[in-house]
């Protein structure tokens, strides 16, 4: 098995609705870092399991500098941005995305689904 990761820095803004009184409510922004771990039997015909370039391109070339309320079809929760980018990305089983220093949700595909 090959593994490979990414790191991108992506800097976005979001609000969130919730079910509760919460400060994160207000528009505010983020710094995130999305860590993208893929993983493959075999390589592609480049030599892969997947371009590195290719998940900069499509993950922060749709996520840096916008307003994720803009973008994305959700609540754009930390959890649910890790789902979304781990579905957008070939070969990928899990996404770290950390809004902060101390704030880190993971999404890792169920391999028996």
């Amino acid at each position: 098995m090959y593994y490979v990761s990414k790191r991108l820095e992506i800097s976005s803004s979001h609000s969130l609705h919730l079910t509760y009184e919460s400060k994160c409510e207000a528009m505010h922004g983020h710094n995130w870092i999305v860590i993208v771990h893929c993983k493959s039997k075999t390589l592609n015909v480049d030599g892969m399991v997947t371009d590195f370039t290719v998940i900069k391109r499509d993950i922060a070339g749709a996520l840096d500098h916008t307003n994720l309320n803009e973008v994305l079809p959700f609540n754009p929760t930390a959890e649910n941005i890790a789902r979304w980018v781990c579905e957008h990305v070939e070969n990928c089983y899990k996404v770290e995305v950390w809004e902060s220093e101390n704030n880190k949700a993971i999404y890792e595909k169920d391999e028996d689904l």
